[in-house]
């Protein structure tokens, strides 16, 4: 169901509702409490995110014509928080993830016979619940770089105080065996809009504006910033709890239906602007990851100012060995920023370029030979060379000298975020500067202790940079804000006005 459509539905219950005298309380809300389990190192470690972009060639031949569509997947590892649900007559209880960065509800079956995994958590018995109906149509749903697979059924839901009639949910047969096997959740409770649901079946927070569980068609955010205490935050479904927060919200609106996407500003280190995102970037919020995901280009910055460890880039290293002076010289002289890489062929050449690029290029292949023993993957020396370009274009404004410049960037290239891991960071944490996000022209800063995840073990104590790497497009750099950002600021998704609101938690 396409949300315009959802939305006049409610629209025309509630003229039906006042104009027969329906008695349907204007308050009613679901709070759903959260527990909270603390992060060990195999799942900071085991954690990863994904997004996949699909583009569509307009008419246009030029590559701006491109239409980009973000697939977002994960695998859960790094979950914190969850609650309990029922399912069925009586209710069988699971423990799920609330999130907002999928749209399925999904639970072990009791036909799952073949993963170990399906034997250590609660499954779903249908032959136990009287208001159970069958579908059994078959499907799958992405989990990280796979997928979980099972089929359709349709049961009553309940969700803290309220049952959801015949909600359809996933039965899941097929569970991967690592992810699953230490996992401290039964399912997953999608909380994002119906176009990417597998089956484009109706979630449940769609169903409980339908059946008119809750009047208000927003639901809230609060995570409990003591690390200490039992009770990790909560859910409010059709309220907003004023106790949470302090100040107002400010509001954005969704960029896209998909995912709870919006679009955020310029991002600053300390009180030095890393530039990308000025113009724009789209960050999906989501409550089902612990971490703040970006591109590669400022979570290196980031790497480097707060001492995180990294990973040395011999091909970084190596195109702006051979390429540094060039790309400084091309800056300076004015050259737009975009046409450099291209214009040394480390990049494919883009045909809405100026044609007249060829001479010079042509000058580029004994320098370009120096590279192809290094490396044949051209894709991933034309990123170092627009991350190089871009972090030379930032020292350039900052109007740093060619010799200050040139050191920062050698030192960038020994501080990639390890795609396979997380960056460890010294616990010392009070002289790392503040992480400034801007949302709808307001400054959201982190602070060191907020964006510092501290584990603690047999061993002692381990702190991990609460950043991430993720890399999609360099035309469309994505944002995930998790857990490290919703810790700090209440967050209200307002499905009525497609909007999304931050406040500073309390």
């Amino acid at each position: 169901m396409g949300i315009k459509l959802l939305l006049a539905a409610i629209l025309i219950w509630d003229f039906i509702t006042c104009a027969f005298g329906f008695n349907v309380s204007a308050d009613n809300m679901i709070r759903i409490g959260l527990k909270r389990r603390p992060l060990d190192l195999y799942s900071v470690k085991g954690a990863r995110i994904y997004a996949k972009d699909h583009h569509k060639r307009g008419s246009n031949r030029n590559f701006d014509a491109l239409k980009d569509e973000i697939v977002y997947l994960k695998n859960y590892m790094d979950v914190q928080y969850f609650a309990e649900i029922g399912i069925g007559s009586p209710p069988q209880k699971f423990a799920v993830v609330f999130d907002t960065g999928s749209s399925n509800l999904w639970i072990p079956s009791s036909k799952c016979i073949f993963s170990i995994a399906c034997y250590l958590r609660s499954r779903y018995r249908s032959r136990l619940s009287t208001t159970y109906t069958k579908i059994g149509k078959s499907c799958k749903i992405p989990f990280g770089t796979r997928s979980v697979r099972g089929f359709f059924s349709q049961d009553n839901t309940k969700v803290g105080n309220a049952v959801i009639k015949q909600q359809v949910f996933t039965e899941v047969t097929r569970e991967g065996f690592f992810t699953f096997l230490r996992a401290r959740y039964d399912g997953v409770l999608g909380l994002g809009f119906q176009d990417v649901a597998a089956g484009r079946v109706t979630p449940v927070w769609y169903n409980m504006l339908l059946q008119r569980i809750v009047t208000k068609p927003i639901f809230s955010f609060w995570l409990n910033r003591d690390p200490k205490s039992s009770f990790g935050g909560e859910i409010l479904f059709g309220g907003v709890d004023s106790t949470h927060f302090r100040g107002q919200h400010t509001y954005v609106p969704v960029a896209q239906n998909g995912y709870w996407e919006i679009e955020i500003g310029d991002l600053f280190i300390g009180n030095n602007s890393t530039g990308l995102c000025r113009g724009g970037c789209p960050a999906i919020v989501d409550t089902g990851t612990s971490f703040l995901a970006g591109p590669t280009t400022i979570l290196t910055q980031i790497n480097h100012a707060i001492g995180a460890e990294g990973i040395v880039s011999m091909e970084c290293k190596t195109v702006f060995s051979n390429y540094g002076n060039l790309i400084w010289e091309n800056l300076i002289s004015g050259l737009q920023p975009g046409r450099i890489c291209h214009r040394i062929r480390l990049c494919k050449h883009n045909v809405s370029f100026d044609e007249n690029v060829h001479s010079y290029e042509k000058k580029m292949v004994v320098r370009n030979s120096k590279l192809e023993k290094l490396s044949n993957d051209e894709s991933a020396l034309c990123s170092f060379c627009e991350m190089t370009v871009f972090w030379m274009q930032v020292e350039v404004r900052k109007e740093r000298t060619k010799e200050k410049a040139f050191e920062y960037v050698n030192q960038l290239c020994e501080k990639l975020p390890d795609p396979r891991g997380k960056s460890f960071i010294n616990c010392d944490v009070f002289s790392l500067p503040h992480i400034t996000i801007t949302i709808g022209n307001k400054s959201f800063p982190l602070s060191p202790d907020q964006y510092v995840i501290r584990i603690e073990n047999n061993h002692g104590a381990h702190c991990v940079s609460g950043f991430t790497a993720l890399d999609v497009h360099p035309r469309r750099p994505l944002w995930v804000l998790g857990d490290v950002f919703l810790r700090a600021y209440h967050t209200v998704f307002d499905f009525g006005n497609l909007q999304v609101g931050f406040a500073e938690s309390a």
